[in-house]
């Protein structure tokens, strides 16, 4: 499927359906409002269109976030769960990493919960690599169970790629 990927801003000016469908996917990847909030505040959004005239409707979206000198940390990518597996998601990576070294980044940084076994592939197939392990992440900062693939999301998978 044919993308457009552009930077939003959400707003009270943002169209109202446009507005709630970047929060339905926001809330899909990350279920914690407060967080989402937090890092969305903090971030850059960028959304994925069908590559239709007028616009086109958003497809999937992603969140990046300067945490360290020199560091990115993508927090949330979303992809409409009808169209994953068609590679929107390989394509908001692709489109994240290459904001990062517009951004003069050196390290890219991203976590996943323990359970997410498409993620994890996706972001190493992508270059990511496993840096470390922040057990009981989604226990400590989540008020409600996650579960993922029948698994119990608890800690979060932290990778990096170094550009």
């Amino acid at each position: 499927m044919q993308i457009i990927i552009e930077k939003m801003y959400l707003s009270e000016q943002t169209p109202p359906g446009e507005r709630a469908r970047c929060w339905e996917l926001l809330l899909d990847a990350d279920s914690c409002r407060p967080n989402v909030d937090d890092y969305l505040r903090r971030g850059v959004l960028f959304v994925a269109r069908q590559s239709t005239e007028g616009g086109g409707e958003i497809v999937g979206l992603y969140v990046v976030l300067a945490t360290r000198p020199r560091t990115i940390e993508i927090m949330n990518v979303a992809v409409t769960p009808e169209l994953q597996g068609q590679g929107i998601g390989k394509q908001l990576v692709q489109h994240a990493l290459q904001t990062a070294r517009s951004m003069k980044a050196k390290t890219v940084e991203i976590g996943t919960g323990n359970s997410g076994v498409g993620q994890l592939a996706l972001y190493q197939k992508a270059g990511f690599r496993i840096t470390g392990i922040d057990r009981d992440f989604f226990t400590r900062y989540y008020d409600e169970p996650l579960y993922e693939n029948g698994i119990q999301v608890r800690d979060m998978i932290r990778l990096s790629l170094d550009l």
